[in-house]
């Protein structure tokens, strides 16, 4: 049989196609595909349609007579081409039996779940393919969005939503007898990210497949995801992610793409002159791939996750067979572990090189994928010049900072061209988004391990540094070495390594100073003392006798001239910009993609400012033109209109139109029903329908009961000590010591009644941030059961956040606590989400707040803390131990030692926040220094909050000026002016 190769999605069978199309329709589809075979990236085996096998009958469902009537002789499912709900429950029914995931006697939720993912994939799938025909078609230029993390949250709802099926699929399930919401459930979260970097790139590709521009993401396919947080008694607990388990509907593996990856081995020179990297680990990248879907759109994108194995004839059967087990599988283990969990460990050596394995395995992998689509569509005119007019990688943070060497290694080794082309090339096609200012955050490996994994490319990366360095130099003259060395150190892509001896013989005093000192030296002992001169003969013509007056003055000079050599032979010692071999020889990641790429983009006003002033100042001044902002923004598809649907109606109510959700602009229009009375009342039961279920999502996960009629206060973000989860927890340790020094009717009046919720996971090496965790627990067992405070004040931690709680918490929301040290967050994403659902957030100028509270007005956002620009002097201020810690703060400090919460010891977290010098101690992240000012803001939303209508309006506003924090927004910007490409429309 002919395989469709045009079409690199082409999976289904007229099984698959037909389910939700006519038979017509499938047929002529599928004819079309196999007309063509030219494209020999993507040969997909096509599964045959199959003699349907006996029928059971399903539970609950269908009978044997409906099932006749939906499946033909030949197993060919005979649906309308319509999507109504009594087709697509047939196209359900016929998946359950047909693509059986699960044994076929019940039609349980499970099951039901996979089946309608399955009937949902295929009308994917037809865009899908059409999409990538058509691309191939017309050979545009493509962007690729390289990331480590695509949190994506649960598909099915976003998938129908994005369809505009939400309404006919609730409908034919409740045909079956089950509600939307329940099937919904069923799904796990895919487990690709951690937090805002993942989940960022997400809404990326939501608003690429949305406006129609040829993109896609590359990630890789982690088993076990970061980790699933369970919270005990003793704190956050780790368990392996289980999302992969029952498999995921909505992933194809590609078993026809795969792609070498080499680790360790050697690089020699071969006769023909180049550069072959041989020997070593051999493993290889297979395929799979996730339909990303746009709305009200046909295009359809792609999530192509790489898994690790090896071939098959790697297994050791002999060792197998002579009982080393172990042995004989090691080859197999060592592959697959690469893409066992996100973020392993890196204490270890071993964890070190785990995560690099994994790095240059989705930099390798992707970029030959990459090139081998690039030289499929230019057929038998590849023009390697053309690259970059075709292709455009971005780098989402430094994890895919390999893609350079990579890149140039493939260029020079594999395809024949030279270095100057090869880094023309390179340059004008890679981008690179930074993510942070935090100096730990900024990648560094180990030049010795890197070595050791990828001898290659560590030559590769020393020519590049070489070639900066004499940037650099051009730049800077050898005039004021001072000024050179400082560039140097701040720029290298080589940290603490010698430069090379070609350079740094510059620095060195020229040979023919010290060749001046020996000729005079030499003339100096050619004067010959009276005493010297053996008797009965005269001098030689060129010596010179002197007198003994004057001997005096012939040592002494001698002797300047030797104390000259010594101090010339001490400098040539003295090597300019020697490294320490008490420090590790690094390679810094984020240098390397500055260098190597033509854009470097911060993510947030303020932040890419700071890039430009302190991160990367040195190569600002250099390289102006490459530095960009591009504010984050999230999808409102995914963050309005299907976690909120309530709230949305709402919207479209009352601007008149749904085009919002496209135009998020539009959004303005609501500000003029700010204070009218009848919106107002929708927006607050809105808002309590949410809380509602939140409520109940609480008690499931914990066990706690709270009041929807209480402030939903959240705080829900990786638990870092910048992030400051710590301030917050001591406000509400505060808050509640404040209750118990009053009577009832103080308490009530001082204070409005509260629920407050933190959500996130501490990574499981980082002690602190775990302190923190097990901290917030501690305090809410005690709070929550204390029954003279009852519903005043809660305290809840919800466990394992992820993307399908934050769907349930934000649009809850109504105070968010966005409150991080002022200049250490580059944007922040939830903030937008909170603002996007009418959330009133209380923050630092930080990050995207500073543009948020610029947009729904300083009378909506309530701010304090110290700005970005004081931040160091605080700091210097602390370490002279002139900081005088406010009373309050002394206070509470004194409250949680004195075990009202609990015996245990929370000395090192107190600790923390005391001291004058030292990271990790002396209050680094200004928690002592912003308290008094937090809880002085916090008197001000109680006050607020009391005003409902104000509070209303508040709410109101803020989603009324969300719309620049749209993704849509960002695409955009990133399209035109660091991608260069437009929107193809399908035909």
């Amino acid at each position: 049989m002919a395989i469709p190769t045009s079409s690199p999605f082409a999976t289904t069978s007229s099984v698959g196609i037909s389910r939700l199309s006519s038979i017509s329709r499938s047929f002529d589809w599928r004819s079309k595909c196999f007309a063509s075979s030219s494209h020999h990236l993507f040969f997909t085996k096509i599964r045959t349609s199959r003699r349907a096998p006996h029928l059971s009958p399903v539970t609950r469902v269908a009978s044997d007579s409906d099932l006749k009537e939906t499946v033909s002789d030949n197993g060919v499912s005979n649906l309308p081409s319509v999507y109504d709900p009594s087709s697509i429950a047939s196209s359900i029914k016929f998946h359950a039996e047909f693509t059986p995931s699960f044994s076929h006697e019940h039609f349980s939720l499970p099951k039901v779940y996979r089946a309608t993912a399955e009937s949902v994939r295929d009308a994917l799938i037809i865009n899908w393919n059409a999409t990538y025909d058509h691309y191939d078609k017309e050979n545009m230029k493509q962007a690729y969005y390289l990331s480590m993390e695509f949190l994506q949250g649960r598909a099915l709802l976003n998938a129908i939503g994005n369809l505009e099926l939400t309404g006919k699929y609730a409908e034919a399930l409740k045909q079956l007898g089950y509600t939307l919401e329940s099937v919904a459930s069923q799904e796990p979260d895919a487990a690709l990210g951690n937090g805002g970097l993942g989940r960022l790139a997400s809404c990326f590709l939501d608003s690429m497949a949305t406006l129609n521009y040829p993109a896609w993401g590359y990630g890789l396919r982690y088993k076990h995801g970061l980790f699933k947080q369970n919270i005990t008694k003793d704190g956050q607990e780790e368990v392996a992610e289980s999302w992969l388990e029952m498999g995921s509907p909505w992933e194809i593996a590609r078993n026809d793409v795969s792609y070498p990856v080499k680790f360790y081995g050697k690089v020699v020179v071969g006769s023909d002159g180049k550069k072959h990297w041989i020997g070593g680990e051999n493993i290889k990248a297979d395929a799979y791939d996730v339909p990303i879907p746009g709305y009200k759109t046909k295009t359809t994108i792609n999530l192509r996750l790489w898994s690790t194995t090896v071939p098959s004839q790697d297994f050791d059967l002999s060792a197998f067979s002579a009982g080393e087990h172990s042995k004989a599988s090691e080859a197999h283990q060592n592959a697959e572990k690469i893409c066992y969990v996100l973020y392993p460990g890196d204490e270890s050596l071993e964890g070190k090189i785990l995560r690099l394995k994994q790095q240059y395995t989705l930099c390798s992998a992707s970029l030959q994928d990459i090139i081998a689509r690039f030289e499929r569509r230019s057929g038998n005119s590849v023009n390697w010049e053309d690259f970059p007019a075709k292709v455009a990688v971005q780098m989402n943070d430094t994890h895919p900072t390999l893609c350079i060497p990579e890149l140039m290694r493939i260029l020079i080794d594999v395809k024949g061209l030279s270095w100057d082309d090869s880094w023309k090339i390179t340059q004008r096609t890679v981008a690179y988004t930074n993510h942070t200012v935090l100096p730990e955050a900024l990648e560094k490996w180990s030049l010795d391990i890197m070595q050791k994994l990828l001898p290659r490319h560590v030559e590769i990366i020393e020519m590049i540094d070489e070639q900066l360095v004499n940037t650099i130099i051009a730049q800077y003259g050898t005039v004021d070495l001072d000024i050179l060395e400082k560039k140097l150190k701040e720029m290298r892509i080589l940290d603490n390594v010698d430069l090379l001896p070609s350079i740094a013989q510059q620095f060195v005093k020229p040979k023919e100073q010290k060749s001046t000192l020996k000729s005079k030296k030499i003339s100096l002992m050619k004067i010959v003392e009276p005493s010297d001169q053996p008797p009965n003969e005269e001098p030689e013509s060129s010596t010179v006798t002197l007198t003994e007056e004057v001997i005096t003055k012939k040592d002494e000079a001698v002797e300047e001239i030797e104390e000259e050599e010594e101090e010339d032979e001490e400098e040539e010692e003295e090597v300019f910009l020697k490294s320490d071999p008490e420090k590790p020889k690094l390679v810094r990641m984020a240098n390397l993609c500055v260098v190597g790429g033509h854009a470097v983009n911060g993510v947030a006003e303020i932040h890419s400012e700071i890039v430009k002033d302190e991160v990367f100042n040195s190569f600002y001044q250099m390289w102006p033109e490459k530095f960009q902002n591009k504010t984050n923004g999230v999808t409102p598809r995914r963050w309005i209109k299907f976690c909120n649907p309530g709230l949305s109606d709402i919207i479209t109510k009352w601007i008149g139109t749904d085009d919002w959700v496209l135009n998020t602009e539009k959004l303005s229009q609501l500000e003029q029903f700010a204070e009218n009375e009848e919106l107002q009342e929708e927006w607050r039961e809105a808002k309590r329908r949410n809380k509602i279920k939140v409520a109940s999502l609480i008690r499931e996960r914990t066990g706690y009961i709270v009041s929807p009629d209480a402030m939903f206060d959240i705080q829900v973000k990786r638990i870092h000590e910048y992030k400051r989860q710590l301030l917050n927890i001591l406000g509400i340790v505060y808050r509640y010591k404040k209750m118990k020094e009053m009577t009832e009717e103080e308490r009530l009046k001082s204070f409005v009644p509260r629920v407050c919720i933190f959500g996130g996971k501490a990574f499981a090496t980082y002690v602190q941030a775990k302190r923190i965790v097990k901290f917030i627990s501690e305090v809410a067992s005690t709070i929550n059961h204390d029954p003279e405070i009852g519903d005043l004040l809660k305290v809840v931690f919800v466990p394992d956040y992820n993307v399908s709680v934050a769907e349930l918490l934000i649009p809850a929301s109504e105070l968010s606590q966005h409150i991080s040290t002022a200049g250490m967050e580059a944007s922040g994403t939830s903030n937008m989400k909170f603002a996007m659902n009418g959330c009133v957030l209380i923050g630092t100028l930080d990050g995207a707040n500073v543009e948020i509270r610029e947009e729904v007005g300083e009378e909506n956002f309530f701010l304090f803390g110290a700005r970005a620009e004081e931040i160091a002097d605080f700091r210097k201020e602390r370490a002279k131990g002139k900081f005088v810690p406010d009373p309050r703060f002394e206070e509470v400090k004194k409250f949680v030692r004195s075990g009202a919460f609990g015996i245990r010891n929370y000395e090192e977290l107190m600790g923390s926040l005391e001291g004058n010098e030292g990271y990790g101690r002396a209050d680094y992240f200004l928690v002592g220094k912003d308290f008094p000012s937090y809880i002085e803001c916090q008197v001000k939303v109680d006050e607020a909050y009391r005003d409902q209508k104000k509070w209303t309006k508040m709410s109101i506003l803020n989603t009324a000026f969300s719309a620049k924090f749209s993704s849509d927004r960002t695409i955009h910007e990133y399209a035109k002016d660091i991608w260069d490409i437009k929107p193809v429309m399908l035909p």
